[in-house]
């Protein structure tokens, strides 16, 4: 791409090449925050591995104790803690979830990108087609289809994201996987 911007424009700038900076731009910084995240990330992982070693270790050497009412107590804690853990082991699969997301929308940015930049394609129904269909694809609940395809078929993005709450209320008993 030519060093061209809207700051000093020449005969070759484009609106379209500005626009596909800008969408590269934007994918360039969710990954950059996601590369960070996954540190900060990492470090609780580890941090929840070993507090859990820790408490299947004092949890052994309560056990080990002769009963009485302050080992019941501090393995009624233990328990406790072990729940709260899994709670935020369970938590952690939310980032997961939100991180597969993310990188999808990298990836559909850059492809837009590509495909505005390129005056081949932008202007090719079938190259629409083929984007649109490598980005439903990527998705792997049906609740991210039915949204994607609300959108595609002209739906608001409001309709759109009621689809998609509407359909995961319908499947709120059933867990949908990823």
């Amino acid at each position: 791409m030519p060093n061209s911007n809207s700051y000093n424009p020449d005969l070759d700038w484009t609106q379209v090449r500005e626009t596909s900076r800008m969408l590269i731009l934007s994918a360039i910084q969710v990954e950059d925050m996601l590369a960070e995240s996954d540190i900060s990330v990492n470090t609780l992982t580890e941090s929840f591995t070993s507090i859990v070693e820790h408490m299947q270790a004092i949890n052994n050497y309560l056990l080990a104790l002769d009963s009485c009412e302050i080992r019941e107590e501090a393995l009624a804690c233990c328990a406790e803690t072990t729940d709260k853990i899994q709670a935020s082991i369970i938590a952690f699969q939310f980032y997961d979830r939100m991180q597969q997301c993310l990188q999808h929308v990298t990836s559909n940015l850059k492809g837009l990108s590509e495909l505005v930049q390129d005056p081949n394609r932008l202007y090719s129904p079938a190259e629409w087609r083929e984007f649109q269909h490598e980005i439903r694809s990527r998705y792997t609940m049906e609740s991210e289809k039915l949204m994607f395809d609300a959108i595609v078929r002209g739906k608001s993005v409001h309709e759109a994201l009621a689809i998609k709450n509407a359909h995961q209320e319908e499947q709120s008993d059933n867990i949908e996987l990823f």
